[in-house]
């Protein structure tokens, strides 16, 4: 049985039982919204970037959202939680890195699904596979001109107290 391993991605998101009602948000970049939380239901309108949104429910990766002129679903990486703030750029960095980015501070891990504790009791290690994988690595030069193209810039951040 081939396993293929999947990215792992931390994302901050409040717990399922948190009510967010009430909760608002900004759009992070502008997408559709659909009728349902899926990504081929029915288009019932549009986010712009930087649209102010109430969010009324949460669904798996997607937010229920209510713009100025229409309520549908969008993909939760498209708005961020909470008002718009002046805090500093390293505190936004710290909390993506530690997964406290959403306003629940609660961690969560997405990405494997669909494998068993047994599939995983039984992988095996599979040379040919991981020889694969490797082959998609970039060179620095290659990640810096893959970042430049999706519009990504650097930004140099001193060492926190006892991380070094």
């Amino acid at each position: 049985m081939k396993i293929y391993l999947r990215k792992i991605l931390l994302i901050g998101l409040a717990s399922p039982i948190l009510a967010l009602s009430g909760e608002i948000g900004t759009a992070l970049k502008a997408d559709t919204l659909r009728a349902e939380p899926f990504a081929d239901a029915k288009t019932v309108g549009s986010l712009n970037k930087n649209d102010s949104v109430d969010i009324l429910n949460k669904k798996g990766a997607w937010l229920k959202v209510k713009t100025k002129r229409t309520t549908g679903w969008v993909r939760i990486l498209s708005v961020k939680r909470g008002s718009a703030s002046s805090s500093s750029n390293a505190k936004g960095v710290l909390d993506v890195a530690s997964g406290r980015a959403g306003t629940g501070q609660v961690v969560s891990t997405t990405g494997i699904r669909g494998l068993s504790a047994e599939d995983l009791k039984s992988a095996k290690f599979n040379e040919d596979e991981m020889k694969k994988l490797e082959s998609h690595t970039l060179s620095p030069s290659e990640g810096q001109k893959f970042a430049s193209a999706g519009g990504l810039t650097a930004t140099k951040m001193a060492y926190l107290k006892g991380t070094k």
